[in-house]
């Protein structure tokens, strides 16, 4: 796992506590990562379990959110880079620059890739996209972040559903070990790899994976 600060290097109290981190609420302040979608999203992403949750207006009201916010922040939103923001906030998986390219080009003009991380860069800095430093790419932010919150990623290496969760504890407990180390860290973010639910349950239900241990969850029984 790896602790950084965010930045773009492409082209272009104090006492812990034991509350447990939560995820992303899809419906709340921002757009979720770590709920299922009844359709495949492509680029690694596995097909997911059936769920009721209606996807369209879930952007739609990501998207809703993110205008608010630029509106009050006096940012603005250009057609690129509301093109781009669509394009990560569709997405459960985050997506390198050269993906976001070919994606816009499939749904309209193919912009330059230099465009296209110019826009990122905005979004990283306006809080409205994280990049995940271990994977190069980008995710549309999932919820409202504190001064002192610390940014949590559950990244699956089978699938690569990415979701993003708060922990009050975590980011207290290392405003405590950053203080006494007299270093002042902007806002930290945390990449865990690991499995997701879903594959786990899919690998315990494969019998070639039961039996092995070593079969990918997304294999064919």
């Amino acid at each position: 796992m790896t602790v950084h600060s965010p930045h773009d290097d492409a082209p272009h109290d104090d006492a812990p506590h034991d509350d447990a981190p939560r995820p992303a609420d899809p419906h709340g302040d921002g757009h979720g990562h770590g709920h299922d979608h009844g359709h495949h999203h492509g680029h690694g992403a596995a097909p997911e379990a059936g769920h009721d949750h209606d996807h369209a207006a879930c952007v739609a009201g990501a998207m809703a959110r993110f205008e608010q916010a630029c509106a009050r922040s006096g940012a603005r939103l250009t057609p690129l880079r509301r093109r781009v923001l669509e394009q990560l906030a569709d997405s459960h998986v985050p997506l390198g620059a050269y993906e976001l390219v070919e994606r816009l080009g499939i749904a309209g003009d193919k912009p330059p890739p230099m465009s296209v991380y110019r826009a990122l860069d905005f979004l990283v800095a306006q809080g409205l996209a994280h990049r995940i430093e271990s994977r190069n790419a980008y995710l549309a932010c999932g919820r409202a972040h504190g001064p002192d919150d610390v940014i949590v990623f559950l990244i699956c290496e089978s699938c690569g559903l990415t979701s993003e969760v708060a922990s009050h504890a975590i980011g207290r407990d290392l405003a405590w070990a950053t203080r006494a180390a007299g270093f002042a860290p902007r806002t930290p973010v945390l990449e865990i790899a690991g499995t997701c639910a879903r594959c786990r349950d899919v690998a315990a239900n494969t019998p070639d994976a039961t039996a092995s241990g070593t079969a990918s969850p997304l294999a064919t029984p």
